[in-house]
């Protein structure tokens, strides 16, 4: 009887160590099957084709299909916290912007999930900058001119976004901040009906990323008075920062990367970052990123989770002050 009895033990924990192996070894032969890629906005908008993109160059080094899912709405808190809650197998990942990394903790009073520890940070993407734009027919011809108009018409200049909770309205509500001004938002659904009407003249300005607007810029539809970006942009050399024209510590910028859920084994997240990282020295990846004029950003898990943070700092203070609530 004894024997039997440590016979059993000894069988039960050897499954017991089986299992709590098993996610470290299956990790070992990762990806298995299709890895699904959750869009928190529609197809064919800037996040979805750079995700596409990516996907494609990743799909040698994975050796399996990564499948583009759109999952948008609720200023993607609806495919966030679908990633949040699911299998941390590696087989759910997500493209994540400045909204799940940065704002929506101070814009929404409750969320489904906790930015810092629901996720496993994969690695970023890349940034691109914001630029103030005006209708080519706007009074003001420079920034100085357009300060002054705005300081001198409170409440009466309009600007245009892609909606509330957007990098676009944030920028212009930093602007604001910073520079003692008052304008009226008005939230569009899109980047592109905003961009239409600034660009027919029923709203004289807006905050516009050059992966949406950098045809429009270039093609003078638009007149780009300052881009919030440290240094001048290549693609727009003679347009200058928000720092040189007197407004400090104005860097604004679209920025994304990759998430998972919390929990994923070490050599999941290290094959997928290792996979991101070499796809940015793919040719289509990188004409598609020169296309939005958008800066790679290659680097580790570590430093994604940590630009993360460090904007999410940056902003609560901006959003708190400016009264912002989306719920």
């Amino acid at each position: 009887m004894n024997a039997q009895r440590r016979t059993l033990l000894t069988g039960l924990a050897a499954a017991g160590a089986t299992a709590t192996l098993a996610p470290w070894a299956r990790a070992q032969g990762y990806p298995e099957q299709p890895v699904k890629w959750i869009v928190p906005y529609p197809a064919g908008g800037g996040t979805d084709v750079i995700a596409r993109t990516l996907s494609e160059a990743m799909r040698t080094g994975l050796g399996q299909a990564i499948v583009i899912d759109n999952r948008p709405g609720a200023s993607t808190n609806i495919g966030a916290d679908l990633v949040a809650k699911s299998k941390p197998d590696g087989y759910t990942i997500m493209s994540a912007d400045n909204a799940v990394l940065a704002f929506n903790e101070y814009l929404f009073g409750k969320l489904p999930f906790n930015p810092e520890k629901d996720f496993s940070y994969i690695g970023a993407i890349g940034r691109f900058p914001l630029a103030l734009v005006v209708h080519p027919d706007f009074p003001a011809q420079d920034f100085k001119a357009f300060l002054a108009y705005a300081k001198a018409n409170p409440g009466k200049l309009n600007y245009a976004s892609p909606g509330n909770g957007s990098p676009h309205h944030l920028a212009m509500e930093m602007f604001k901040n910073r520079t003692g001004t008052f304008l009226t938002h008005i939230p569009y659904r899109g980047a592109a009906p905003a961009m239409a009407d600034v660009m027919g003249g029923q709203v004289p300005c807006m905050f516009l990323d050059l992966a949406s607007g950098l045809p429009i810029m270039q093609g003078n539809k638009v007149r780009v008075l300052a881009i919030g970006s440290a240094q001048r942009n290549k693609l727009l050399p003679n347009v200058p920062t928000l720092a040189e024209v007197g407004v400090p510590n104005t860097e604004v910028f679209a920025f994304q990367g990759v998430l998972g859920p919390a929990g994923l084994p070490a050599p999941v997240v290290a094959k997928l970052n290792g996979e991101l990282n070499k796809a940015f020295g793919n040719p289509a990846v990188q004409k598609r990123f020169n296309d939005f004029g958008m800066e790679a950003l290659p680097g580790t898990p570590e430093q994604f989770a940590a630009l993360s943070r460090a904007e999410s700092k940056r902003w609560g203070p901006i959003i708190k002050a400016q009264g912002i609530k989306l719920d």
